[in-house]
């Protein structure tokens, strides 16, 4: 789930707090991998959240966004398993009894709880054939990701990440989100440090520090890209974000503890033939 502003807490973690982030991370992994196989035309996104429900629960784990409040001014609590989000949907999108149809794009993001320890990561499925336009979209959505990450390394910057993830971006002709971001992820789900997939300017820099990186620091890196502009709405419901074009958005998320030289990335087993 992206992050807006609030923020708790530091993520440099010890090795027996980071086995039980492998954990969680097994367990959104896992939901991902039973959901690779039903991504289809004709199934709704209700029918999704109930099977990743299940799943979740049947490991001894609960959802992490069902009943979750993020944020000033979002009152209403999140009510369901997974955030589902189709085409123009940038991120936390309500699962409902809307069938998805061929050509569709959605990103599905999941969170668990186990043993107070958080796991979040996100995909973003192809429904069938879609256009080489979209394809390109989750391409360069995903190969953004994976340059992040290969920032995050003891000694790097905040910003180093945030630059690999834009500059590859910009250049395939997209546009990073800049409303939402990563974050740092622990025994709460957004903590300490905001991860933004865009270096910010110089006004914006006092809400995303750029701190460096340390052994230890497990954090959420998850580009939000739009095929046209950056800008973003939110629904009367509070919580779907969608871009203001009408345009498709892809996002990815992977769990990844800094480490010296490579970082170490938590949840595995994601479906998509470029996703580290």
């Amino acid at each position: 789930m992206a992050a807006q502003s609030a923020r708790r807490m530091k993520s440099e973690k010890g090795p027996e707090e980071i086995n039980a982030l492998r954990v969680a991370a097994g367990i959104v992994s896992g939901v991902h991998e039973m959901l690779r196989e039903r991504v289809v035309p004709g199934v709704t996104t209700a029918e999704l959240d109930n099977l990743a429900e299940e799943f979740i629960r049947d490991h001894g784990a609960t959802p992490a966004f069902k009943g979750y409040v993020m944020g000033d001014g979002v009152e209403n609590p999140y009510p369901s398993t997974l955030c589902i989000s189709v085409n123009d949907v940038v991120v936390h999108g309500f699962p409902s009894k809307d069938e998805l149809q061929e050509g569709d794009i959605v990103a599905i993001d999941v969170g668990v709880i186990k043993e107070r320890y958080h796991g979040d990561c996100a995909f973003t499925y192809a429904v069938g054939e879609i256009t080489q336009e979209k394809q390109r979209l989750l391409d360069a959505t995903v190969e953004a990701l994976n340059l992040g990450i290969e920032q995050a390394v003891v000694g790097n910057w905040i910003y180093d990440i945030a630059r690999g993830i834009q500059k590859h971006v910009e250049q395939s002709g997209f546009s990073v989100v800049r409303e939402l971001v990563g974050h740092g992820i622990g025994q709460s789900l957004h903590e300490d440090p905001a991860i933004p997939n865009f270096v910010p300017n110089p006004f914006a820099r006092h809400r995303f520090p750029n701190l460096k990186l340390s052994e230890g620091m497990v954090i959420c890196i998850e580009p939000m890209v739009n095929a046209g502009t950056f800008k973003v709405s939110t629904d009367e419901d509070g919580w779907t974000v969608r871009t203001v074009d009408g345009l498709p958005s892809a996002h990815f998320e992977h769990m990844v503890v800094v480490r010296e030289g490579e970082a170490e990335i938590l949840t595995t087993h994601i479906p998509h033939p470029t996703f580290v």
